[in-house]
């Protein structure tokens, strides 16, 4: 994909950046120049300096030669061992993140009711949330019927968590259209944040990890970070409804 003499022209940061895409550059072609500089160590400008010495135009060209790369060799590579967990959680060590988290605790704070909903194996995630989330003392369904009927009186003060690692999941869309259609609240967990889903959406938490299909059908995409993801924000909760218990008390 990328010119051996260019490359030979890259000086120690530079190839980290290259390195980094390399191993993983299913992942690659869904973050932003940010998320790339952090987890190859360097800083933005040293990205943008990669993509001028492989002679793109800038870092939106380069992804998109990426995706074009994929597509015309039917690249899959396939992560083993511990690198592609320990890769996503360096790369969400940060204020961000953790803002991400609390924000999406507080779209939950005050709904009386969250129904998760997925496809597949997000479908078992879903599941896993919506007891999870039971567990810490909201109130939570899952759903596993995409033609479930969706009301107005339903989901009135509840938030609708739908997963979906590519967010184009037919009968995903079809359900967080009516969950829009009926005010609901709509949080979504994806790995693509550019997808339809994510557009549909009332707040996002996108994660990065190499999107992995067998046949173009079969996802076997790793689920840890969605399981951390739903955790965290399940504990954020306990941890507010603390805090609020804590200034309501008088010590005498």
């Amino acid at each position: 994909m990328f010119n051996a003499r260019k490359l030979s022209t890259l000086n120690a940061l530079e190839s980290s950046v290259h390195n980094y895409i390399i191993k993983n550059i299913n992942a690659v072609i869904y973050m932003t120049i940010r998320e790339l500089a952090d987890n190859s160590g360097v800083s933005t400008a040293t990205v943008l300096r990669f993509c001028k010495k492989m002679d793109f135009k800038g870092y939106s060209e380069l992804k998109a030669s990426m995706k074009l790369h994929l597509n015309k060799n039917n690249t899959l590579l396939i992560p083993h061992g511990a690198e592609e967990i320990l890769t996503f959680f360096k790369s969400i060590r940060n204020d961000e993140f953790d803002e991400m988290i609390n924000q999406a605790a507080q779209y939950i704070r005050d709904a009386e009711r969250v129904f998760f909903a997925g496809a597949g194996s997000s479908g078992t995630l879903g599941r896993y949330g919506a007891r999870f989330f039971s567990n810490v003392g909201k109130f939570s369904n899952h759903i596993d019927d995409p033609y479930y009927p969706v009301s107005t009186d339903m989901v009135q003060s509840s938030v609708a968590i739908l997963l979906s690692v590519s967010g184009e999941t037919p009968e995903i869309l079809k359900l967080a259209r009516q969950f829009v259609i009926h005010k609901c609240k709509v949080i979504s967990i994806t790995c693509n944040p550019d997808s339809t889903l994510a557009k549909l959406s009332d707040f996002i938490v996108p994660y990065h990890v190499s999107r992995i299909l067998i046949e173009s059908e079969y996802d076997i995409t790793t689920q840890v970070p969605v399981i951390f993801i739903l955790e965290s924000i399940g504990r954020k909760l306990v941890v507010n409804n603390l805090s609020d218990m804590s200034r309501g008390v008088t010590f005498l």
